[in-house]
């Protein structure tokens, strides 16, 4: 048996057996720890060594302490021996004692197998169920990670509720099928939540045309008690009451409109005229809720006649039902037939009053020229005559031949040649400009190409309407609203493209209002670089263009050129146009022709006015009659007479120089009133948000001039912006730092 340990350094028979047992269990755990680079047999060599080790140490710390007459290694029972040596600066410095052997060998073990030290990855025998795992160790495995619950949204039904009633309000916004929505609305159940859908049907109608407005008071009488009973539409129009004051941050005209609509609701019987009294009850006197309530009850319901007044508010064109709409629309086809006047099928379609309707027109008097194929030519010449008077639009045209398409199937049954038919009369409408050629790029038998090109086929299509639409209305927030709408900002270019080339075979008012337009999109929508790429892209086909239009090289010119003056570009983009040009095209022509127009003496008056500008006034004649008017105004003048001379004044792309004028004017005289004409011409619509903005960015970019004269105008600026901010009249992207 080897002595013990104090007297020879070896291992007792009783230390084995603890270490044998210690062995065993970090060989097991060695086996199971996933981050062991050993095995079994590894870890029972290292013991053998480290025996050897031990034992020479204890021999040549015997022989050591022999040397020095010390008298053994003894010293103290099992605390083994402290060693004393020098480092390399000389220094000596005092070893702390041994570890005992258990413990000494259980620490070489864990070093051999990883643990401790630095750069370590950690011990051999490592059980800690805490331990945090090192992302940078090269062994390292995410799904060790302790997995963690992410607590996932729950959809209510009324989430859903809310948002499947979206697209049954556009859909029949697009179509004016009452039944149809109706039908939708059934077919969502979830009757106690319909109060909802009144408040989303209202208050999206709000923000959009006469049309809408009229169209959704309408639907509501239709669906008054067979699909929404009269609680729902009570509670509804409870809802609009106590969202108010969150609607006029984004429609300022709120009040009036609610008002208006709970006037109409009154007369169409939806509504009983007590809602009004006991609204007030749980309304504040403070809140714009009441002034609605004030409003409806004042203004609308207690004036004479006031049920015809408001019926003919929004224009009460839509009474008609569709089945009679469509009814009416296939007699007035079938007369048509019988009688060949075009003029009077025309004016029987306008009398019709339903243009958000007219896709029925294309759809029906399509069918009838397939169906009989004698009357086919007069079908296609009304329907020419149509679109070229812009009493059908393009989109409506464009969505009653697709209606068509889908309809072919069912149509072949009775008209085998159908299908044949209908692609000669689609060639022929887009040959004879009556069809946007956008449309029918995919084969009609359903061939469809690939998911890029048909994205990109479907955004022109979109595009084109979205244009047409504009040019009918003259609404440029319409306009921005559908463009956001639609999305694929990436496609914006094509936009400019498409409106650009569309204006060149239109009138000048069309083109006028195409510059005017790129202007408000380059302060909310476009980026320069969008502009710069769509007019590349227009001077790289200016050749191919020109077939079609013979003046569409000086057409470009002065587009390229009003862009410059404008604004919308800096003469510096030009130089990038250029470079971005082959260098033999004749979009190189062009663009040195925009140069020579931007850079001659009275460029800016006389770019303004080259398509007639509304009024064709000289720029310094228009500024002129807005300084009399804004000084007669600030004198004691009539909000109402001020804002009736800037209409007159017909240069709605120029009510910047208005805004500009104002505030200078407000400045020198101190006299903030002329704040309250610009709040009077916002209300009213007569100088839009991009105008505004426009306006209050020329202000700034000249503060610095203006500060000489008016020390404290940079002040005045900063409380006029803040005031503009919180009247709603600004784009929240403005700032009153220059942008330069």
């Amino acid at each position: 048996m080897a002595s013990p340990r104090k007297d020879g350094g070896f291992l007792t028979q009783d230390q084995r057996e603890k270490l044998r047992i210690a062995v065993q269990n970090a060989e097991t755990l060695s086996l199971a720890s996933p981050r062991s680079p050993t095995g079994s047999g590894t870890t029972s060599a290292l013991l053998q060594q480290y025996e050897q080790q031990l034992e020479q140490k204890r021999a040549a710390a015997a022989a050591a302490a022999a040397a020095r007459g010390g008298g053994g290694g003894g010293g103290g029972g099992g605390g083994g021996v402290r060693h004393v040596r020098r480092s390399h600066s000389g220094k000596t410095i005092k070893v702390k004692k041994e570890l005992p052997v258990l413990d000494y060998l259980a620490y070489e073990v864990s070093i051999a197998d990883g643990a401790g030290g630095k750069g370590t990855w950690g011990k051999l025998i490592d059980t800690d169920v805490d331990e945090c795992l090192d992302r940078n160790d090269p062994n390292y495995d995410s799904g060790e990670e302790p997995y963690e619950l992410v607590e996932a949204p729950v959809s209510t039904p009324l989430d859903d509720y809310k948002k499947a009633v979206v697209p049954i309000i556009e859909e029949y916004f697009s179509n004016g099928d009452v039944k149809l929505a109706a039908s939708d609305l059934k077919e969502l159940g979830y009757d106690d939540f319909h109060r909802y859908f009144v408040k989303k049907l209202v208050s999206m109608a709000m923000d959009r045309h006469d049309k809408e407005k009229e169209m959704t008071s309408v639907l509501l009488s239709s669906l008054y008690g067979n699909v929404i009973s009269s609680t729902q539409i009570r509670l509804g129009f409870v809802l609009l009451l106590d969202a108010v004051d969150d609607l006029v941050v984004d429609i300022p005209d709120a009040v009036d409109i609610l008002a208006l609509f709970i006037a109409r609701a009154v007369v169409d019987d939806i509504l009983p005229p007590a809602f009004l009294s006991k609204a007030k009850v749980s309304l504040s006197e403070s809140s714009k809720g009441m002034q609605v309530v004030q409003i409806a009850e004042k203004s609308y319901l207690s004036a004479p006649h006031h049920a015809e007044l408001i019926e003919r508010k929004w224009g009460g064109s839509t009474h008609i039902t569709v089945e009679e709409a469509k009814k009416r629309i296939t007699d007035l086809l079938k007369e048509y037939i019988k009688n060949g006047d075009t003029s009077e099928a025309c004016r029987c379609i306008r009398e019709l009053a339903v243009p958000f309707f007219h896709h029925e027109v294309v759809k029906r008097a399509l069918t009838l020229g397939m169906e009989s194929p004698d009357a086919e030519n007069l079908i296609t010449k009304l329907l020419k005559e149509a679109s070229e008077e812009c009493l059908i639009s393009s989109s409506q045209m464009m969505k009653g031949f697709s209606r068509v398409a889908e309809s072919l199937d069912d149509l072949s049954l009775d008209v085998p040649s159908a299908k044949s038919e209908f692609q000669l009369l689609v060639s022929k409408a887009i040959s004879e400009g009556w069809l946007d050629s956008s449309y029918g790029r995919s084969d009609v038998n359903g061939d469809v190409e690939d998911d890029e090109h048909e994205k990109l086929a479907r955004y022109k299509r979109e595009a084109v309407s979205i244009i047409h639409e504009y040019f009918l209305s003259d609404d440029t927030p319409e306009l921005i609203r559908s463009l956001k709408e639609l999305g694929y900002l990436e496609y914006n270019p094509i936009f400019v493209k498409k409106l650009i080339t569309i204006a060149l075979d239109r009138k000048n008012r069309e083109k006028e209002m195409a510059s005017v337009l790129l202007s408000s999109l380059s302060m909310e929508l476009f980026s320069t670089e969008d502009i710069v790429k769509g007019f590349v892209m227009l001077l790289e086909s200016a050749e191919d263009t020109a077939l079609d239009i013979l003046d569409a090289p000086d057409e470009l010119g002065l587009f390229l050129a009003r862009a410059v003056i404008d604004d919308v570009l800096a003469p510096l983009n030009l130089d990038e146009i250029s470079s971005k040009l082959p260098p033999d095209c004749s979009g190189v022509e062009i663009l040195n022709t925009a140069r020579s127009l931007a850079s001659a003496r009275h460029a800016g008056e006389r770019l303004l006015r080259c398509w007639g500008g509304g009024t064709g006034w000289a720029v310094e004649d228009a500024k002129d009659k807005i300084t009399k008017l804004l000084e007669e105004y600030e004198s004691g003048g009539d909000v109402g007479e001020a804002c009736n001379c800037i209409r007159e004044l017909g240069m709605s792309f120029f009510n910047h120089e208005v805004v500009k004028k104002a505030l200078v004017m407000a400045m020198e005289k101190k006299n903030e009133r002329i704040l309250d004409l610009l709040q009077e011409c916002f209300g009213e619509g007569i100088i839009t948000i991009n105008q505004m903005t426009k306006g209050f960015s020329r202000v700034r970019d000249g503060l610095d001039d203006l500060a000489l004269d008016i020390p404290d105008a940079r002040e005045k600026f900063v409380t006029y912006v803040e005031h503009a901010k919180k009247s709603g009249w600004l784009l929240p992207s403005f700032n009153v730092a220059s942008s330069t």
